[in-house]
C-alpha cells in the first residue's frame, strides 16, 4: 500500500504529468515542505480536526496537513491537478477528500459535515473575496490560517490611523482575533511571484456580531472607505451623514482611517437604528 512517504517530490510530480502554474488562476506553488509544515503547525491543527483547504495544486500544503492527523477537504477549481491529488488521496489512507469546483460557490458547511479549520496557500486572485465570505457568511470557520500577497495580508490586520487600514482591516478584525504569524518570501514559490507573501491567522471572536449587525457594518465600511479622503459627514451622506456620525458618538469631520473598530461597530448600530425608525 503507497503512504505519504512513498509519494514522489513535489517537483517530480509536477514535471511527471508536464504541469505549470496558471497565471490566469493566481497559481504559485509552494514546494518546500519545510514551510508548509510550518504552516500546519502555525493552524495548531489536532488530531480528528477536520480542514477544508482551497487551491491545493499539487498537494505541498496538503501533505503537510494530513500528516498532522487532520482530514482534509481540499477544493480545487484546476482539472489538471485531478491525478496528482488522487495519487495523494490513495496514499493518505481516507485522510483527504477531494472536491473539483469553484471554492466561491462552495457550501462549506455541508463539505466540513460539522466544524473545521480553514488552512490554505489561497490563490491571489480570490483570496480576498473568500476571506469577507468566511468572514460574513451563514458558515463560520472554527480558524482560519491563509497565506496572502504581504499587501493584503497588512491591510487585514492593520491599526486605525494608516493607510492599509480600511474595509478589510474593520471586517476582519470586528469578527476574528487577527494576526500576521508569518513571512513568506517571493523566492519560496515556483513561480515566484513578484511580491512576498505573509500568513495571517484569524480566530473568530466569541462575541461576533449578528447577521444584521454585520450587514450593516459592511453597508457604512463601503460608504466610509468609498470616499475615505472625505470626512465621514460627507463619505456617510447617503446614510444620514453628519446625523448618522453624532448618533454613534463620532466626529462628523473625522476620516474614516482614523475611527477604530468599536466607532464602526457604532456606526452600523447608528445605522440600524435609524433605517428602523418609524417614518
Amino acid at each position: 500500500m503507497t503512504t505519504l512517504a512513498d509519494l514522489p517530490p513535489l517537483r517530480e510530480a509536477l514535471a511527471a504529468h508536464g504541469l505549470m502554474a496558471r497565471k490566469s488562476f493566481g497559481q504559485h506553488f509552494l514546494l518546500d515542505l519545510n514551510i508548509t509544515r510550518k504552516i500546519a503547525r502555525l493552524a495548531a491543527l489536532a488530531q480528528g480536526d477536520t480542514v477544508i483547504e482551497v487551491g491545493p495544486g499539487p498537494g505541498g500544503l496538503t501533505r503537510a496537513l494530513i500528516e498532522t492527523g487532520a482530514h482534509v477537504v481540499a477544493i480545487e477549481k484546476d482539472e489538471r491537478f485531478r491525478p496528482l491529488l488522487e495519487d495523494l488521496a490513495a496514499a493518505a489512507a481516507g485522510a483527504l477528500t477531494i472536491v473539483m469546483g469553484d471554492a466561491l460557490l462552495a457550501d462549506e458547511a455541508a463539505l466540513a459535515g460539522g466544524e473545521a479549520h480553514v488552512v490554505s496557500n489561497l490563490p491571489y486572485n480570490v483570496g480576498t473575496p473568500l476571506l469577507v465570505k468566511w468572514l460574513t457568511g451563514a458558515w463560520t470557520p472554527a480558524s482560519l490560517t491563509l497565506m496572502f500577497q504581504k499587501e493584503v495580508a497588512d491591510r487585514i490586520v492593520a491599526p486605525p490611523g494608516g493607510g492599509a487600514y480600511g474595509r478589510l482591516a474593520v471586517i476582519a478584525q470586528a469578527t476574528c482575533e487577527a494576526r500576521a504569524v508569518m513571512d513568506v518570501p517571493a523566492r519560496a514559490f515556483t513561480p515566484p511571484p513578484k511580491v512576498d507573501s505573509a500568513v495571517v491567522r484569524l480566530t473568530p471572536r466569541p462575541g461576533r456580531p449578528a447577521p444584521d449587525r454585520l450587514d450593516a457594518l459592511q453597508r457604512v465600511t463601503a460608504a466610509a472607505f468609498g470616499q475615505r479622503r472625505k470626512m465621514l459627514r460627507a463619505s456617510l451622506k447617503a446614510l444620514g451623514g453628519e446625523a448618522l456620525a453624532r448618533a454613534a458618538g463620532l466626529d462628523p469631520q473625522a476620516r474614516a482611517e482614523t475611527v477604530d473598530i468599536p466607532g464602526f461597530l457604532r456606526l452600523a448600530d447608528a445605522w440600524l437604528q435609524l433605517r428602523n425608525r418609524p417614518a
